[in-house]
């Protein structure tokens, strides 16, 4: 740990105390969103939290400013060394006084924030959750006065959650070990179940909930049927030169090879994955995190915790294994509220290796069912016909209009057909033919197609074939992939992936139900997508101005190493170029500006006004 603390300060421990004085002084706002103001009042008076708000909604300030207003060191448990990274330098950008203890320090960094820490002079303190569960812990802050606890990402607690760690149960022993400590539980991602799950593992009974909006109305969602998925997927990076961005992958073989590939077509991509050194994990997050046009190749191992406001897209390029892993990974993208984009390409073969992922796992068969069931409810919003938002939204027990004009589904709507005959005849097919084979096998049957492997079980002999003529290949697929979301179709993995009917089969060959299913698009690398590449420009001159401070702000956070918008935000220096801001007090003024960042930076992002003659 370096000794950057003193060269700021600690600016939150002499200003006032209450907690809007601490928002406009330290964090350079002039009034909380949404339920912030009653979350922080909540917590300052010593009451316990939970804290449900998306991505972007500002949940660290829900303790961040609590820990700073109460008296002693807020302690702060988060999961990711990264993250801690992060919000640490963030915090002394901005004059507070904050540490970390985790395992990638020295001795002595270790030992520099051991003495800050018993001297009094921390306001913040982020620690791993494995480490608050130790004697030695305990045994470090006996006799300190503590403000709060906060549990950072607290899904991770829940077995039902898409992060769980099983260190985060300890966490309940806080209440009996530090008793009248306030404690303080944030996650941006929870269905009801995992909600009751968070509350009930960590002991907060008592604690009051607040909730807002899961919606992300700045987020655009696309999700297309996989058809050439590099090509679709060079066609969407293209309208997002420039720009930052993560697209996910499900292995580590693809995530190499993706990244390659994309640099071989002129666009700065870097992989990252659980396989890399740490040292190339670390050499390549810090890259996407200081510079500002990297598109991050990943698995799943990068993303929690990864605090970057301006990446304006996350891609997938295969299926997720929930809408809550979804909703967190697509999350990333847009925190600072600007247009960003969420898009995914998708097919069959996801559907059938995500479910051998689920049946294979050491999971408990109580934990697989839950999980079938969330893989399920996501292939419901891939193959859903109405508006994506309201599907996403529903998982989390949130109601929504629809027609939220800013999905695939609403820009440009999808027909709908009765696929009930269609459905009758795929599941013949795969009944007559007894259970044991692939999508491919049973089109090949469906459309009259003489092959080796058709002959040789006799298939061509059967009733069904042929029968399905009337459509192609293509629509096959389609029908296939929907009718396996649905669950009239089921992958048996055991099998090799061979399909098999589903409970709800019988009643569609009795006409009792009626299938409808969706029409795929035309198969356009460049389908039913806005580009949003300009949604966040500015107009001239300001433009020119806005670029002009991007490059001080890059200068500077270069000198010091740090991620440019820890300097300030793209907020901060949209509202600085279109202000124009003459003298000092004038910058003030602007969001995310507060005493401490006035003090470091003002005179030289007004020296770049001044020479653009502003």
């Amino acid at each position: 740990m370096d000794s950057s603390i003193d060269l700021f300060g600690a600016v939150g421990r002499g200003a006032p105390r209450d907690p809007l004085d601490v928002l406009r002084d330290i964090f350079g706002h002039k009034s909380f969103r949404g339920q912030q103001e009653d979350v922080v009042r909540h917590v300052v008076g010593g009451g316990d939290a939970v804290v449900l708000f998306p991505t972007g909604a500002g949940k660290s300030a829900c303790y961040q400013i609590p820990a700073i207003c109460r008296p002693g060191v807020g302690i702060v448990i988060s999961p990711l060394i990264a993250l801690m990274r992060d919000q640490v330098e963030a915090l002394r950008q901005a004059g507070v006084a904050a540490a970390a203890l985790n395992s990638a320090m020295t001795q002595e960094e270790s030992a520099q924030v051991r003495g800050q820490l018993r001297r009094g002079e921390l306001d913040l303190l982020y620690v791993a959750p494995e480490r608050v569960a130790t004697q030695g812990f305990r045994n470090m802050v006996e006799g300190l006065d503590i403000a709060l606890f906060a549990i950072d990402e607290a899904h991770c607690v829940s077995q039902w959650g898409h992060d769980f760690r099983p260190e985060y149960r300890d966490l309940a022993q806080l209440t009996e070990l530090f008793p009248g400590v306030p404690r303080i539980a944030l996650t941006a991602t929870a269905d009801p179940t995992t909600r009751e799950d968070i509350i009930e593992r960590l002991g907060l009974e008592g604690a009051q909930v607040f909730s807002t909006s899961f919606d992300r109305p700045n987020i655009s969602y696309s999700i297309i049927e996989r058809d050439k998925a590099r090509e679709q997927l060079l066609a969407f990076l293209a309208g997002h030169k420039g720009n930052s961005g993560i697209v996910y992958c499900l292995s580590r073989a693809k995530v190499e090879d993706i990244a390659d590939w994309l640099s071989g077509k002129g666009i700065p991509a870097l992989p990252y994955h659980a396989g890399l050194s740490a040292e190339r994990r670390s050499a390549n997050q810090d890259a996407f995190l200081k510079e500002e046009n990297i598109c991050m190749v990943a698995t799943v191992a990068f993303g929690m915790g990864i605090d970057k406001p301006d990446v304006r897209y996350v891609a997938h390029m295969d299926l997720p294994a929930s809408i809550e892993a979804y909703y967190q990974e697509t999350g990333r993208a847009g925190r600072d509220g600007q247009p960003a984009e969420a898009w995914m390409s998708y097919g069959m073969a996801d559907v059938v290796q995500r479910r051998r992922m689920i049946d294979e796992g050491n999971a408990p068969d109580e934990v697989k069912r839950v999980e079938h069931s969330k893989l399920n409810a996501l292939l419901g919003v891939c193959e859903t016909a109405e508006c994506r938002r309201k599907a996403i939204l529903a998982h989390f027990g949130e109601g929504h209009a629809g027609n939220c004009g800013n999905c695939d589904t609403c820009r440009s709507p999808v027909e709908s057909w009765d696929g009930t005959e269609a459905a009758i005849k795929a599941m013949a097919a795969i009944y007559r033919t007894g259970q044991r084979f692939g999508a491919a096998h049973v089109i090949d049957v469906l459309v009259g197609k003489t092959t080796e492997k058709v002959e040789r079980f006799g298939h061509d002999k059967q009733a069904v074939f042929g029968q399905g003529q009337d459509l192609d290949n293509k629509t096959w697929q389609s029908v296939l992939r929907q009718l396996t979301a649905s669950g009239l179709v089921v992958v048996d993995h055991a099998a090799h992936g061979a399909l098999t009917l589903g409970e709800g089969a019988r009643a569609v060959f009795k006409r009792e139900r009626v299938v409808t299913l969706r029409k795929d698009r035309p198969k356009k690398a460049a389908e039913v997508r806005q580009r949003l590449s300009n949604a966040v420009q500015l107009a001239e001159p300001a433009m020119t101005i806005f670029n002009a401070l991007r490059d001080e702000r890059l200068r500077i956070a270069k000198q010091q190493g740090v991620p440019p918008y820890v300097i300030f935000h793209d907020t901060t220096l949209r509202a600085m170029a279109l202000a124009r801001p003459r003298h000092l007090h004038d910058i003030l003024n602007l969001p995310g500006v507060g005493q401490a960042k006035l003090d470091r930076y003002g005179e030289a992002f007004l020296s770049v006004l001044s020479d653009l003659d502003v």
